[in-house]
């Protein structure tokens, strides 16, 4: 696996060496998985997609439910591939979460409902009222929790609300499912602040040029702005200054300042997450996996 902050050059990295290794690269980026997101995700160009096999990306459309579930299920169906034709596999990406879950295994939770949804995030509102209310279904999940981690409370009342369960009684029930190869080294590219901060805004600028409005466009008339693709970064920006509320200028400004702060939260994501990472710069690390 390599995994860095967005912009740090993870993606070309895993290009150079599946190409040169004849390896297969499985995203673990959330976006790339959108049919028609193909500028504000980023994604392999077609050159790229000729030269090297890529999975997890492109399998659904903007307005389609994808869950950690179905990453894991296409995560085992990949690898048991890449045993058959003998290939390494290369995963890479921005979603560290995925990655995460491939690590530790994931409940099998449901799909929730939009009035469920709805309903925790009126509860939201007042978070010690939200942390309070899961207290009442489930107080031995609560007590595990800090009363302001929003994250996990969320997904509690989530899951509580739609099977009218107890979370700690529901994963009792239906245990985790895991990864049949979860163990794999992982390489962490690290790179200097401004760098990163260079990179990103040279990226919003190419994304333009190459038509990100228009992509918006396309995409808000096809799908609507309801499903939670709309609400990624690069596309709400370019809503808000559709909409009249912001200028271009002032949308390709947000762009680049909300890019490198999820950088800054992969960072911090992947620091406390992942153990016994080999970190370096690209050079550095593509040295040492073509090594191994």
């Amino acid at each position: 696996a390599i995994i860095g902050p967005t912009a740090s050059g993870k993606s070309a990295l895993a290009h150079t060496i599946a190409k040169q290794t004849n390896a297969t690269i499985l995203s673990l980026d959330s976006l790339a998985l959108y049919k028609e997101i193909d500028i504000l995700s980023a994604k392999p160009t077609k050159e790229e997609l000729c030269e090297v096999h890529y999975e997890g990306i492109n399998l659904i459309t903007p307005d389609a439910y994808y869950s950690t579930v179905k990453y894991l299920e296409l995560y085992n169906r990949i690898c048991e591939q890449c045993e058959l034709n003998n290939q390494d596999l290369i995963l890479v990406g921005g979603s560290s979460f995925y990655l995460k879950t491939l690590i530790d295994g994931i409940s099998n939770t449901p799909q929730i409902d939009e009035s469920t949804i709805k309903k925790v995030n009126n509860l939201l509102c007042n978070l010690p009222k939200a942390y309070q209310c899961l207290k009442e279904y489930d107080l031995e999940y609560a007590n595990t929790l800090k009363e302001n981690d929003a994250y996990r409370i969320e997904k509690a009342l989530q899951l509580a609300i739609q099977t009218n369960m107890a979370p700690t009684a529901y994963w009792k029930k239906y245990p985790k499912l895991t990864a049949e190869h979860n163990k794999f080294p992982i390489y962490n590219i690290e790179q200097p602040r401004e760098y990163l901060r260079s990179r990103i805004q040279k990226r919003t600028e190419i994304m333009f040029k190459q038509g990100a409005v228009d992509e918006v466009c396309h995409l808000e008339h096809k799908y609507s702005r309801s499903s939670k693709s709309m609400q990624s970064i690069g596309i709400k920006e370019l809503l808000s200054y559709l909409d009249g509320k912001i200028t271009l200028n002032k949308a390709k400004e947000l762009i680049s300042i909300h890019t490198a702060q999820l950088a800054k939260r992969q960072e911090t994501f992947n620091r406390h997450q992942f153990t016994n990472t080999i970190c370096g710069d690209s050079q550095t690390l593509q040295e040492i996996i073509l090594e191994v």
